[in-house]
């Protein structure tokens, strides 16, 4: 039912499958080349992945998918044009900063190409790009997925403790009330600490 790639992922195979289902003809799944998980697979990333799909055209569209999949923990595959691509990257920046990605091109083809960044030196391509981009979008990291930071309140019960206790006494108290990551809250009692 294909002549590349696997039916029914980003495709109208779904139409013919749901065709199938409805008129009782037995189905069967044949393996095949996935860009997915061959993407996956390359990407050094965590196995556990959310695969969105081709991204919306209207900008808009593509901000408010952007933010919410910018919450997500997991790896990250979507599928874009090589004509797109440099209209997303500033999205890809403000939304996924901190992590990496890799932009992977006519897998399995003769020019077949992988190209890794952080996504936080990510520039525009200068050249065009030829062929279908799978793009893969690193997990978050363990800092990031605490997303508060310490305030003005944490701040000063800091003050009060630093003289009293030790700085893994008050890492762990501050942590045990507060969703804020022990390596922030460490680094500024060290830096009262050196301050005093």
């Amino acid at each position: 039912m294909s002549d590349a790639g696997t039916p029914s992922i980003s495709d109208p195979g779904t139409i013919l499958i749901n065709e199938c289902v409805e008129n009782e003809i037995k189905i069967f799944s044949i393996p095949g080349p996935s860009a997915v998980a061959s993407a996956i697979s390359m990407s050094g990333f965590s196995e556990k992945f959310f695969f969105y799909g081709f991204l919306p055209e209207k900008k808009k569209n593509l901000i408010n998918e952007f933010q919410k999949l910018s919450a997500l923990g997991s790896t990250i595959v979507f599928f874009i044009s090589p004509r797109k691509i440099n209209k997303v990257i500033p999205e890809i920046k403000i939304n996924f900063s901190g992590r990496k990605i890799v932009f992977c091109r006519e897998i399995s083809k003769l020019y077949e190409e992988y190209i890794r960044k952080n996504v936080d030196d990510l520039e525009l391509f200068s050249k065009d790009l030829k062929g279908e981009i799978t793009v893969v979008i690193s997990e978050k990291n363990e800092d990031e997925n605490n997303s508060q930071k310490l305030n003005e309140s944490d701040k000063s019960i800091i003050l009060k403790m630093i003289n009293n206790f030790s700085l893994k006494e008050i890492t762990k108290f501050i942590n045990q009330n507060r969703d804020v990551s022990k390596k922030e809250i460490y680094n500024y009692c060290l830096k009262i600490k050196n301050e005093n």
